[in-house]
This record gives structure tokens, C-alpha cells and sequence, in this order.
């Protein structure tokens, strides 16, 4: 519980950037759209000034899907900046659901800093009833502040639940509960203001970096396909491809001919699986099986989305073209890539 005292009590820093938290619907077009200020979703957090200093910051007002990966490192630059302050003990971030994973993801390879940063949203915007923005954040405020929350990486906390940002996914289009972390479960939770951590993380991984590489695709297989997207993303000057493979990392016979064109032209690509669960591995030896995929080149992504593969291919494009220092990236354990 925090100290209510002024000569004690932490400072949060806030950064609004979008997102349904910051909606309403406009009875013009009946739909919600980016409306509410920073302050105004603040003013609805009632008293939280009994646990925190808070500093709002506006960085953007975009939708969720309207981020972008340059917007996304633009993001963390601006968060370290933050973070190095004396008097800023942490940082909490609002944003888009639809996108939030990917940004959470980012931040958490690029920023190297014991200090907690939060990313949170909400499911509903504050024309609904149930409106779940200030109740998260609020969670994400006490996450911030609390001292067990250090050194942690970066964290996503919506409906009082805690995820790594390296592991957890949005698995439901609608649902207060929609960010999961489906291999491990939550990594804690918050209840009556106090947070409560049931585990570490389990990898921590930093590519420290001051650019990105943003000419990434992402392959989604499916039966019976080939390689025409593969031979397209490459005539269009694709830097690295990720292929969202089936089970533990086999695609369809007729891609292989696509992967091995997009490897002897120095292309990286990064196997992960379609599965909501699990990792791939080389456990098959059949044509396109993921055996055969090792042994031409192809890097496995272990257990991460498509999504979260692609950022972390970009993030890590930026620091090297090398086919071998990428695939090391990928499939080693621990890491810090300056």
C-alpha cells in the first residue's frame, strides 16, 4: 500500500497514446473515435493521488491499428527519456488493444531499464457502460509503484491481470480478459490496489537500437499454397520474411522453393507456428517439413506469434544483416544485442 505522505509518495509518469481508452462515440457517425484528453481520462482515476504523483504526457492520439513500427521505436525513445529522470519511478503507456502486443514487444527489446514500464488500454470505450479504462489505468498506476515490479521488463495489465510483454498475445476480440499469455499463464495479478507476483519472466532479451528496419513480412500458411507471396514480398525489396507455419513448423511443399530463393538472396527468414500454443521445432523430415527448413537456413522463432516475430525481426535487422547473427538472436536463451 502506499505511503500517503509527500516526501514519499513515487511519481508515475502517464503517456497517453490513444487507443479505445481515449474514445467515445460520436452520434453523427454512431461509431467511437479518439475524443477524450489525457486529463479528462486522468480526472476519472478518482484518487489516485492518494498513491501517486502523476505527470501526463500526450505522445498521440492514434487508434491501434494506426501504429506503426517507426511510431512504435519513436515511442520508446520517448519513454527513456522519461525513464532516466531521478524523480520518475516508472512509466505507464495507453494503447490501442488491437496492436498493443506488438508495441508492448518492441519496448521491451529495446529499452533496458529496471524501472516499470505499464501498458494498458481498454476493451470499451467510455461512451459503454462497464467503460474498463480508469479501473485499468489505475491497476497499471499501483504496478508502477510497486517495488516488486523492478527489473521485470515491460508489462501489459488490463482487467487486474499482470503479462510479460514477450509472452502475452490478445486472444479475444472483445472480452475484458483478452490478453492471455497462453504458454505460461499471468506472470501476476493486482487485487485491492496491491500486486501480487506469482513468477519471474522467463527470457530477457534487449536489442538496443536506434533505427528500424521496416520492410518485414508476414506469411500466413494455409494448405495447398505456394510461393507466389514469398517471390512477391522479395520483387518488392522485403528485408526479412517471417512464415506463420503449420503445427511445429512445416509449410506446404510448393513454398520450399520460395524460401530457399529468399535465403540465397540473403533474406533472413524466421519460422514460427500458426498455433495459439507451442514452439516449433525440426521434428519432420517430409518435403517442407521443418527439418528440411533447418537444414536450408530457415531461423526458428520458438514460441512467438507471427506478430511479435516480425517486430523482432526488424528490431534486430536493424543491427545486422548477417543471417547467422540473427538466427543467434533468435534461438539463443538470453541476450543483449548493442
Amino acid at each position: 500500500m502506499a505511503d500517503n505522505s509527500n516526501d514519499t509518495i513515487k511519481k508515475v509518469a502517464v503517456i497517453f497514446n490513444g487507443g479505445t481508452i481515449t474514445m467515445k462515440v460520436d452520434p453523427r457517425i454512431q461509431a467511437a473515435v479518439p475524443t477524450l484528453t489525457g486529463e479528462e481520462i486522468m480526472s476519472m482515476v478518482t484518487g489516485i493521488e492518494k498513491f501517486a504523483q502523476i505527470e501526463s504526457y500526450t505522445f498521440s492520439n492514434l487508434p491501434g491499428p494506426h501504429m506503426t513500427p517507426e511510431t512504435m521505436l519513436e515511442l520508446s525513445k520517448y519513454i527513456q527519456k522519461l525513464l532516466v529522470r531521478e524523480d520518475i519511478s516508472g512509466v505507464v503507456v495507453t494503447h490501442g488493444t488491437d496492436t498493443l502486443e506488438e508495441t508492448a514487444y518492441l519496448l521491451d527489446l529495446t529499452i533496458n531499464n529496471e524501472k516499470p514500464v505499464v501498458v494498458t488500454g481498454s476493451m470499451r470505450n467510455s461512451s459503454e457502460l462497464g467503460y474498463d479504462g480508469p479501473a485499468n489505468l489505475a491497476a497499471s498506476i499501483c504496478t508502477v509503484i510497486s517495488d516488486e515490479a523492478k527489473n521485470r521488463g515491460v508489462l501489459v495489465c488490463l482487467n487486474d491481470e499482470l503479462n510479460c510483454a514477450s509472452e502475452v498475445t490478445k486472444a479475444n476480440s472483445m472480452s475484458l480478459d483478452t490478453f492471455k499469455s497462453p504458454n505460461f499463464g499471468p506472470i501476476g495479478i493486482v487485487d485491492s490496489n496491491e500486486v501480487i507476483f506469482y513468477r519471474d519472466s522467463l527470457k530477457k532479451h534487449h536489442i538496443l537500437t536506434e533505427g528500424i528496419e521496416p520492410k518485414v513480412d508476414l506469411i500466413k500458411c494455409a494448405a495447398g499454397m505456394d510461393s507466389k507471396y514469398i517471390d512477391f514480398c522479395l520483387s518488392e525489396g522485403s528485408k526479412g520474411l517471417v512464415i506463420e507455419a503449420m503445427g511445429r513448423g512445416n509449410i506446404p511443399p510448393y513454398m520450399v522453393e520460395g524460401v530457399k530463393r529468399a535465403i540465397e538472396k540473403g533474406v533472413p527468414v524466421v519460422l514460427v507456428s500458426r498455433c495459439f500454443q507451442g514452439r516449433v521445432l525440426d521434428s519432420y523430415g517430409y518435403q517442407g517439413g521443418g527439418k528440411e527448413l533447418r537444414n536450408i537456413g530457415v531461423i526458428f522463432g520458438d514460441n512467438l506469434p507471427g506478430q511479435k516475430a516480425r517486430i523482432k525481426l526488424m528490431v534486430a535487422l536493424s543491427k545486422t544483416n548477417s543471417i547467422k547473427e540473427i538466427k543467434n538472436i533468435f534461438e539463443s536463451g538470453h541476450y543483449q544485442y548493442r
